[in-house]
């Protein structure tokens, strides 16, 4: 065999590679390119990614420490020393914010690792084999819709106990109802393709036709909803934190700092606003960006 030919075979592997990974992140680039475009997803990322940041440099971005009491600098307003002021025990609010954003972020990952495979496979497995499985799913998950979320979230960590271990398992028991809905109806329209059929005459198995053929077709849709979804989980969390049964002192988790400043807000307004501000613009955040992100994996739209 000559060099040529060595050469040759030494650099079809990389070009396979190349060519495997050329495809997603080209459908990558359109995606950014097109949220990028508009101005209001495009200020959605810029939040969302200022909150993945001040997650992982809080130790550094924070200018005090979060749980430092200091009665003295008690409600002391904002200032060149204290940005947003400090709470009833001389903490700096600006630094628990800071670190809150790890607590929300964690809320947000783990929350989404659950409720979506779970809603995925509930969905994609009721509207493909139909019947009775789809007749005792869709009715399981109309039990979950039929109680407001918050409400619901209440019962489970009731039952559970406060903590904000609990408060996650609770938001995620009563957030995966809706994106089995919406992958039972994606799944309504892909199980009769012809690509499907031709699966089934090729002997591939019901679970290998799920997994491979109509999850990846559902993902764009699960993905936008999710990203919908954040906001009601962030004010869930926020809710159940607010009502003592999240995350509990002298964790710096928004809703507990609303709760523990709201009885000094007619004299002392920072404690309730910045904390209610970071709910407000983090919430906004994520609905902006599914709006953008609906748009742009929307075929019509292209």
């Amino acid at each position: 065999m000559t060099t040529k030919s060595l050469y040759n075979t030494k650099a079809m592997p990389t070009v396979g590679i190349s060519a495997r990974f050329s495809g997603p992140l080209k459908a990558l680039g359109a995606v950014f390119k097109r949220l990028s475009n508009d101005v209001s997803s495009c200020f959605g990322l810029v939040v969302i990614t200022i909150l993945v940041l001040s997650a992982i440099f809080a130790p550094w971005i924070a200018t005090h420490d979060p749980n430092l009491v200091n009665l003295p600098n008690a409600l002391r307003p904002p200032d060149a020393l204290n940005w947003f002021g400090t709470d009833e025990l001389g903490r700096d609010i600006f630094s628990r914010i800071i670190h809150g954003t790890r607590i929300t972020l964690s809320i947000i990952t783990l929350v989404s690792i659950v409720v979506g495979p779970v809603g995925l496979l509930v969905g994609t497995t009721a509207g493909y084999f139909g019947g009775w499985c789809d007749t005792v799913m869709m009715r399981i998950t109309d039990i979950f819709l039929s109680f407001p979320g918050l409400i619901l979230s209440l019962a489970f960590v009731a039952a559970l106990g406060a903590g904000l271990e609990n408060a996650i398992i609770a938001i995620a028991l009563t957030s995966w109802p809706p994106i089995a809905r919406l992958a039972r109806a994606e799944t309504l329209t892909f199980r009769s393709a012809d690509y499907i059929s031709a699966s089934r005459m090729q002997g591939a198995s019901s679970i290998r036709i799920i997994v491979k053929s109509i999850m990846p077709m559902c993902l764009p849709s699960v993905l936008v909803r999710i990203t919908l979804s954040m906001a009601t989980v962030i004010l869930t969390a926020a809710g159940l934190g607010f009502l003592g049964l999240g995350a509990q002192p002298p964790l710096p988790e928004w809703g507990a700092m609303i709760a523990t400043g709201r009885r000094y807000m007619l004299d002392s307004w920072w404690l309730v606003a910045f904390p209610g501000m970071a709910i407000l613009l983090v919430s906004l955040a994520f609905n902006l960006l599914g709006d953008g992100l609906r748009d742009a994996l929307d075929p019509k739209q292209r």
